[in-house]
């Protein structure tokens, strides 16, 4: 019997991923939890780093905005004006004393949780061009999500007191427009060191490669609202021409699921785990869902686009209005409040 994610991540594939090599994950299908995690980290494991002073001849490629300027996350405003950009190699830091003064080489994957043991000091797939002084102000702090803000820079990253249950220590948190850029790249670390991880560390958000449940928990959020776009394809493909291997999460993002989600995969279409039903399919102007025990509904388009997000956390029955939508494939995949969770496809006419 069909399983729903291998139709959802051919369509992902067929539609996004034009400097993919065939084949590149073969193996992987049917596979879940370590057994994924291992079979990816054998995939990936074979890239060849650039030196750490060519981190920033390679950011000129896989870093750059069509304006031509350094693609710096935590002083970009997708959509906006930026505050300030910067210059490659003009702008390099150097020492700096405030915000916009240069750019330097931000560990996302902090490199003291590792005990600068130097193995992913210069992996191109989560060591960005960042500004110095909000670099510094992030230190080796956790990512995570902050209310009232002691320091904010000026396109809006925070510095502060946690507000994820499971940790309440001080945190970083970036803007919504690069948390799952974010995500990815510390899902990206913890498989591709997996198991090569004995003289790491533990820290507030990490556990040698493993990343902590409170924070996973944040990242599959972060993974599912900030949905993969043309900036991180393109970033991912650049990345593999230069070091050889790719980013799993960015070519195919249900493998965020497949791993770390207990019940994703090997559910069949009539075999669920999470026991919902989903009506009319197809439909043409609403869609009604019900169930038990459901915290929330995430609805996709055929690229792997968040649509919808819903919370049933109070009524395990709710409608969702797609008068609007463009016709064709969704999938919704409904997570209970026991964390399992199902992927429904539906059409929409």
């Amino acid at each position: 019997m069909r399983k729903l994610y291998l139709f959802i991540t051919l369509i992902i594939a067929a539609v996004t991923l034009n400097a993919q090599p065939q084949g590149y994950y073969n193996g992987t299908d049917g596979l879940s939890e370590n057994a994924l995690k291992a079979a990816l980290h054998n995939i990936i494991k074979n890239d060849d780093h650039t030196s750490y002073s060519g981190l920033w001849s390679a950011y000129q490629q896989t870093d750059k905005k069509p304006n031509g300027k350094v693609w710096d996350i935590y002083s970009d405003i997708p959509n906006g004006t930026p505050p300030y950009e910067f210059t490659f190699g003009t702008d390099q830091c150097g020492s700096y004393n405030s915000e916009g003064d240069c750019y330097n080489r931000e560990h996302l994957w902090a490199q003291s949780w590792t005990n600068d043991d130097g193995t992913h000091k210069t992996d191109l797939h989560h060591v960005y061009p960042t500004d110095g002084w909000v670099n510094n102000k992030r230190g080796n702090y956790a990512f995570g999500e902050v209310g009232n803000a002691p320091w904010t820079s000026q396109n809006g990253s925070k510095l502060g007191p946690n507000t994820v249950s499971g940790y309440n220590g001080t945190v970083f948190e970036p803007i919504d427009e690069y948390k799952g850029d974010i995500a990815r790249a510390l899902m990206y670390v913890s498989v591709r060191y997996y198991q090569e991880d004995s003289g790491w560390s533990t820290s507030d958000m990490t556990n040698k490669s493993v990343i902590k449940d409170w924070a996973m928990t944040m990242l599959l959020r972060w993974h599912r609202e900030d949905p993969v776009d043309d900036k991180e394809i393109n970033r991912n493909n650049k990345v593999y021409q230069i070091q050889g291997n790719r980013n799993p999460f960015v070519d195919y993002p249900d493998f965020a699921e497949r791993i770390w989600v207990p019940g994703w995969v090997g559910i069949d279409e009539n075999e669920y785990t999470v026991l919902v039903n989903v009506w009319p399919n197809p439909a043409t102007s609403t869609i009604n869902i019900k169930g038990e025990s459901l915290e929330t509904v995430y609805m996709y388009n055929a690229m792997g686009q968040l649509v919808i997000t819903l919370d049933l956390s109070d009524d395990n029955q709710s409608t969702i209005d797609v008068s609007g939508f463009n016709s064709g494939i969704y999938f919704m995949n409904v997570i209970s409040q026991n964390g399992n969770s199902v992927l429904k496809k539906v059409v929409v006419q």
